[in-house]
């Protein structure tokens, strides 16, 4: 059994904490937040725009500690689970790897490309895994894109378009701060940037057309520049002033045979969903049923990854170090092309 510490119970910390109650091979051994309360188990002030809200939870049977030096000395701990605020990413994942633990840290990796590399640095260093929480692709209509991708079935990958656009989130304090949270790019549009750099590999350059708040990019549509002369790819991501559509998420992805579509949009009076089709050139459209799904078991799914790397002692290759921080690579020069309102070449 991999023995797992949380530091940071928030939001996150409590889907992570759900996941870990159904996942195997894997569990919690020690929790580390400041707060007392929080030490104490009474998670009910925690509330998410997914999931179950926080609970009154059973930490008899795990070690609690609110400094997270005592949670590293701890011999009753493999990795640790950081969902701490953005921020501090940088610091906790250095001093996990320089303790000897293995780091599965919540996206986004580090604010900038310079932490990624500190703790890319770390890690390898001192010989632990890095898996980076960039869940997307367990989610289960990113899921089955990627199985049908990986089929070879349709052909090869020619391109798509991918959207990640909410309401203004006001309940999330700094979140244009680009030294704290990010901004939308670092923060919202990094889950995409992600699936993107998985895809298709890193483009030789980008155009992104942005709205600005502040020094982050707001709004943006950017078009990305693969050497490939058939593969057109395009995302839309950011914040609108208008609440009524707090979320709305989707992908369509152009494969030689077939295009797979899916759109999910979240109302104020209830979500509409366009479930996931693929189009084929005879014409039929196809709607695979996926069944019921709670988004906890796309941690579940994660957490199971991250269990598996470890234990092979490989990089996961859905959620590794280097792409983490390939993703925060485009999205910084998304922000750098919107700010000179140009086409970029990407910085390695």
């Amino acid at each position: 059994m991999l023995r797992v510490g949380i530091v940071g119970i928030g939001f996150m910390g409590w889907i992570h904490w759900l996941a870990y109650q159904r996942a195997s091979g894997i569990g919690v051994s020690c929790i580390c937040s400041r707060d007392p309360a929080k030490r104490s188990g009474d998670w009910r002030g925690i509330q998410g725009n997914f999931g179950p809200p926080g609970e009154q939870v059973d930490l008899s049977a795990v070690h609690v500690c609110g400094d997270l030096r005592e949670l590293l000395n701890s011999s009753d701990l493999d990795c640790l689970d950081i969902c701490l605020p953005p921020d501090q990413h940088v610091s906790a994942a250095v001093a996990a790897a320089e303790a000897g633990k293995h780091v599965f840290c919540e996206k986004p990796l580090a604010l900038d490309v310079a932490g990624c590399d500190r703790i890319l640095d770390a890690c390898r260093q001192n010989g632990v895994q890095l898996i980076v929480g960039q869940v997307l692709p367990f989610f289960p209509e990113y899921s089955w894109a990627r199985e049908q991708i990986a089929s070879g079935q349709y052909g090869k990958l020619i391109g798509g378009s991918f959207k990640r656009v909410i309401s203004n989130p006001d309940w999330i304090p700094d979140f244009y701060d680009p030294t704290r949270v990010g901004g939308p790019l670092v923060d919202l549009h990094v889950h995409d940037a992600h699936l993107i750099r998985w895809l298709f590999g890193m483009p030789r350059g980008l155009y992104c057309r942005g709205r600005f708040r502040g020094d982050s990019v707001a709004y943006a549509h950017t078009v990305y520049d693969f050497a490939g002369p058939d593969v057109v790819v395009s995302s839309v991501m950011g914040v609108t002033n208008q609440p009524g559509r707090p979320f709305t998420h989707g992908f369509e992805i152009h494969l030689e045979e077939a295009t797979l579509h899916f759109e999910f949009a979240g109302f104020t009076d209830h979500g509409e969903s366009m479930p996931v089709k693929l189009m084929d050139r005879s014409g039929q459209v196809l709607r695979p049923p996926l069944g019921d799904f709670d988004p906890v078991d796309g941690f579940v799914a994660e957490i199971h990854e991250v269990r598996d790397a470890i234990l092979g002692n490989r990089p996961s290759p859905l959620l590794s170090g280097s792409l983490a921080r390939d993703a925060i690579v485009l999205c910084h020069e998304q922000a750098r092309s919107a700010r000179m309102n140009q086409y970029v070449q990407v910085s390695p």
